[in-house]
């Protein structure tokens, strides 16, 4: 749909005309008659000169003022109504990368991978449905540091995700501290979009904080705490007396894990296993979904260059056109002088 935003404007197309009709009929100039008046006299391509400009000159001349004032009047280009995509949701993943991370009882296509690459795969997946929502990475081992704070930059995000690596934290597990950070970033957030979501594979062995205060604030900031415990019931490990079965989870504090999740009105989840893992992030997708606000707007693209861009060509053109056309004039006129017949 076409448009102009300030429409009143076109009505200097009737200067022209309005000067014209106040001329004094009996006064002579030496100008040419022009549709935008004496003041235009001046201007590249107009001459002063005691005969009138052709009919069509004028025409053209009228056509470029009536160009500039549609410019002026900055016609626009009003697109189709699109919807903006606003969610309701700060989510921020606190994610252990700890020494126990490297255990490797997830099972990814007949292999098996470790405990990190499994939250790497599966995470991957959930940051690429989460379009519109911002989201930030804590990494945490003995002490927590932001990985990506709260962004829409949902690529970048997942590449410092998997930048991450085992041990780049500390080798013990500050769970409290990683909570208060994540609540440090959210506070100042609208209630009701604070989230966070915690996965982790053992119990709080550090931290300043303790996790059952860290939950205490966060409940009291209005977030949502979603926990998982990550990590397989029981694993067959080799050695060199023979095989034996054993818990890899036998450090996973899940009476903690609960608690945190049910004083904030959130969920525990358990991942035994990579589909598990995945399951669960699906679950949080749809207990935490992005919330349209439903604003919409409509594009909008200028278009007044088009005919200002006219108005000058047609301008330059008749000002070439008169320049060589007073060549051609003054090339054909006889000059001053005696003929000399011998």
């Amino acid at each position: 749909m076409l448009s102009l935003e300030y429409p009143w404007l076109l009505l200097l197309i009737l200067v022209p005309i309005l000067l014209q009709w106040r001329k004094p009929a009996a006064h002579t100039v030496d100008a040419p008659v022009l549709p935008v008046g004496h003041w235009l006299s001046d201007l590249p391509g107009v001459t002063r000169q005691g005969n009138a400009v052709p009919r069509w000159q004028t025409l053209v001349l009228l056509l470029v003022w009536s160009l500039l004032v549609l410019a002026l009047a900055r016609p626009q280009h009003v697109g189709e109504q699109v919807q903006m995509p606003i969610t309701g949701r700060d989510l921020m993943l606190v994610v252990d990368i700890s020494p126990s991370m490297e255990e490797q009882d997830m099972v990814l296509q007949g292999r098996s991978i470790n405990r990190l690459q499994a939250v790497k795969k599966v995470l991957n997946e959930f940051i690429a449905r989460r379009e519109g929502d911002r989201l930030g990475l804590i990494l945490f081992g003995t002490e927590p540091y932001v990985q990506a704070p709260l962004t829409f930059d949902l690529a970048t995000l997942e590449t410092l995700l998997q930048e991450s690596g085992i041990g780049m934290a500390g080798r013990a597990t500050a769970i409290g501290d990683a909570v208060g950070l994540a609540t440090k970033r959210l506070r100042d957030r609208p209630q009701e979009q604070r989230v966070v979501v915690l996965l982790t594979d053992g119990a709080n062995t550090a931290g300043e904080i303790s996790p059952d205060k860290a939950t205490e604030i966060a409940a009291a900031t209005s977030i949502r705490l979603y926990t998982i415990g990550i990590g397989a019931d029981s694993m067959i490990q080799r050695g060199l007396l023979g095989s034996r079965r054993v818990n890899p989870s036998r450090d996973l504090d899940e009476g903690l894990l609960t608690r945190m999740a049910q004083q904030t009105g959130g969920e525990y989840f358990r991942a035994r296993s990579l589909p598990e893992l995945e399951l669960i992030y699906e679950t949080i997708n749809q207990l935490e979904p992005i919330e349209l606000e439903g604003k919409s707007y409509r594009p909008v693209s200028d278009l007044f260059f088009w005919p200002a861009g006219l108005a000058a060509l047609l301008w330059l053109s008749l000002f070439l056109f008169r320049r060589i056309a007073g060549r051609l004039t003054g090339a054909r006129q006889p000059t001053d002088g005696s003929v000399n017949n011998g």
